[in-house]
Order: structure tokens, then sequence, then C-alpha cells
């Protein structure tokens, strides 16, 4: 399990090690020495594209920056390894999440479409339309932005994997949009192999 107190302790280490002040690395790697104090107390990891450079400063590698311990040789395979399915956990964790947030999203959006309107139907009734007007646009404003916030998780959110060759992809927002679906089974061209397949959502590659 990635431990962010033990990689931020091991960063600090490094750093002090190389007789380097936090505003020194922050100037190196392009950041705040706000973000290296925050590596440093375990608060958060550094980017991807900052991970190489930050190594390459400390002389360590990846494997041991998300280790948090420098790594013997012959243990280097097994360590890697171990990263990931850590992250590879951590990746479906995330997507996960952000599945079931698409579902809130949508019920929240279709639900306050219906509670809009049926609001705007009483001040019909009474005779204020303008005011049942404006209702009616607002409900539908919202129906549009939920759809879009949940498309776009639906299309970000892991991977579309193709029934053919098995290539694993996130499409483009409008193939989402255009595609025929049942659930998040959607019904999409392969960009590797260009058949058209009912392709299933996963978690990770």
């Amino acid at each position: 399990m990635i431990d962010q107190a033990k990689i931020g302790k091991f960063i600090a280490d490094k750093r002090k090690e190389k007789s380097l002040t936090q505003a020194e690395v922050a100037e190196k790697l392009g950041i705040t020495d706000r973000a290296v104090s925050k590596w440093e107390r375990g608060l958060c990891l550094p980017d991807s594209s900052q991970m190489i450079p930050l190594c390459t400063l400390f002389g360590i590698t990846v494997n041991e920056l998300l280790s948090g311990e420098e790594i013997m040789e012959s243990k280097i395979n097994e360590t890697a390894e171990k990263l990931i399915v850590e992250m590879k956990r951590k990746e479906e964790e995330t997507n996960r999440y952000l599945l079931q947030l698409e579902w809130v999203i949508g019920i929240i959006s279709v639900a306050s479409f219906f509670i809009i309107v049926l609001i705007s139907a009483y001040f019909v009734s009474e005779t204020s339309v303008p005011l049942a007007a404006i209702l009616i646009v607002l409900s539908f404003i919202i129906l549009l932005v939920g759809g879009y916030f949940s498309l776009n998780i639906e299309k970000t959110a892991g991977y579309y994997e193709c029934k053919s060759c098995h290539h694993k992809y996130i499409p483009s927002l409008s193939s989402v949009m255009m595609a025929p679906h049942m659930g998040r089974t959607r019904y999409m061209k392969c960009p590797l192999c260009g058949k058209r397949t009912w392709q299933k959502k996963v978690l990770s590659k």
C-alpha cells in the first residue's frame, strides 16, 4: 500500500542529504515551495510529470520514491510489481467512485427537472406565465448541465473495451453522446481495429 507519510519523510531526507532547501527544490522543478512542503508532510504525492525530475534530482528511482525507501537491486522487480498492483487498485477505486458520482449527478438533475416543471405548472394555474416560462427554461438548463457532467464522467472514468480486439481506450465525448447504449455498454467504433461492437466499461487497463 502506498504510504504518503513514509514517502514524504523519504523526500525530506533525500532533500537534506543534497543540502537543499524546499525553496531550492521547488525552483529546480518549476513549482512552489508549498507543494514541496505538502509532499514532505505526506498531504499529497508529486504529480506524475514531476516524479522523474524529482527522482533525477535526488538520484533515486520512481520505485524507490513510491516505496518511500531505497531498494536493493535484488528486490527491484518485486517492489515494482507491488507498486503496479497498488496503483491499479487505486485507479479502480477512483473510477468506481466517479461512476457512482455520475449516477448521483444524473438522479439529482433529472429529479430537479421534474420538480421545477411541476412548480412551474402551479404558477401557470396562477396566471404568472412569465415566471413559469423562466422556471421551465431553468429546469432544462439544469438537465443539460447535469447530463453533460454525467457523460463527461462516463467518458473519462475507466475505459471502454473493444469486444473484437480487446483494446481498452477512452473515447471522445461526441462518440459517447452519439453511441447507442444499454447502461454503460455502448456500440462504438474501436480506434485500433476499426470494428463497431458493443463495448463494456472497465475500471482499469
